[in-house]
């Protein structure tokens, strides 16, 4: 995420998505209420065509500003679509107040206008420029001759694979086993391959194949073999990615890794939960009466809780305490937990009970 232009005076910042992450942000950047520009494509009726071409129009690309109704981030497709009434457009082509949708696009800048930009929003953008300086992760879980792959971004976990084999069993007398071994890693280097900016690998599984899958990196892929480490799990397949997180093996190698690092979090809190802690809240109710008398020490809010609650409000009242306020994604197992504990959960300074 880049800013490409803001006017602090008039309540206008422009940015400019480059990751899959950065629409994730945009998505909860962007308000209803909001006043939104940037490029797009509409159907425009052409009449000085033939009948043809009058009756399907053409597609033209401007710029239009329009007044956000509605948007929505499909995680699967990775699109940003924006919904809202014409405010601003070339009115010789489109009528002022007519509905349109502007899908946010990569490496196209667009404009938001809010009346008041909230702390926790500044906070949030800020996050993303820092977030497309930091490492990226991949975890390679291997079993058998079965490899899946877990690729880390901010809002969660994208799962890969798995990718096959064609190796017999020890037990199995089979003289081309040693070639299809090797077949088989370098179908994993091949895969791990199609990502870009990989910094660590982590190398997991229940037997001994992310040993030697290691081995062979150090033998034939030196580059990738350094951005490697080994961590032991119990299963193989996305349940052994799983473990892998709960582990922080990703936090550890690369602290910035906002996944990792919301999931730790919610274990702690479920921790003190267990252990019966009067340090701890969780629930809307009995979270906002902690936030009004300032006992907060962390706060914890699901990401698609700050809108319909309203709670920018409350959250900029923590940090204004010397709270810290933590935003957990709804896209990971932890997000999951948290929304069982009715979206929001705090430590605090003082028992209030």
């Amino acid at each position: 995420m880049k800013i490409t232009y803001q006017d602090k005076k008039k309540g206008i910042i422009e940015l400019l998505p480059e990751t899959l992450d950065d629409l994730w942000h945009l998505s909860h950047i962007i308000a209803e209420g909001d006043t939104v520009y940037s490029k797009t494509t509409r159907r425009i009726q052409d009449n000085t065509g033939d009948k043809l071409r009058s009756d399907r129009g053409v597609k033209k690309t401007f710029t239009l500003g329009v007044s956000v109704e509605d948007l929505s981030f499909h995680i699967f497709t990775g699109k940003l679509r924006i919904i809202g009434s014409i405010i601003k457009g070339p009115e010789d082509l489109i009528p002022l107040g007519s509905h349109h949708t502007i899908e946010a696009k990569l490496n196209t800048p667009i404009k938001i206008f809010k009346e008041q930009w909230s702390q926790y929003v500044l906070k949030r953008i800020n996050q993303a420029i820092e977030a497309s300086k930091k490492l990226s992760a991949i975890i390679v879980v291997l079993e058998d001759d079965v490899a899946d792959f877990g690729l880390m971004r901010q809002l969660g976990i994208e799962y890969y694979g798995p990718v096959m084999g064609n190796v017999s069993g020890k037990q199995i007398i089979d003289k081309n086993r040693a070639k299809n071994i090797e077949k088989f890693y370098q179908k994993i280097v091949d895969y791990i391959l199609k990502f870009d900016n990989i910094q660590t690998i982590v190398l997991a599984g229940p037997g001994f194949f992310k040993n030697d899958f290691l081995k062979y990196l150090e033998s034939k892929h030196a580059d990738l073999a350094k951005k490697s480490i080994i961590e032991s799990t119990g299963s193989g397949g996305r349940v052994g990615i799983n473990e892998v997180l709960k582990k922080g093996t990703v936090e550890k190698l690369a602290a910035e890794n906002r996944v990792a690092f919301e999931i730790s979090a919610i274990n702690e809190i479920l921790q003190e939960i267990a252990k019966s802690s009067n340090l701890v809240v969780y629930g809307k109710k009995q979270v906002k009466e902690a936030i009004n008398i300032g006992a907060i020490e962390k706060l914890l809010v699901l990401d698609n809780l700050i809108r319909s609650e309203d709670l920018e409000e409350s959250m900029d009242m923590v940090e204004r305490m010397s709270g810290e306020v933590l935003v957990i994604s709804s896209q990971h197992e932890g997000g999951k937990q948290l929304e069982g504990l009715g979206g929001m959960a705090a430590t605090l300074r003082y028992s209030i009970s």
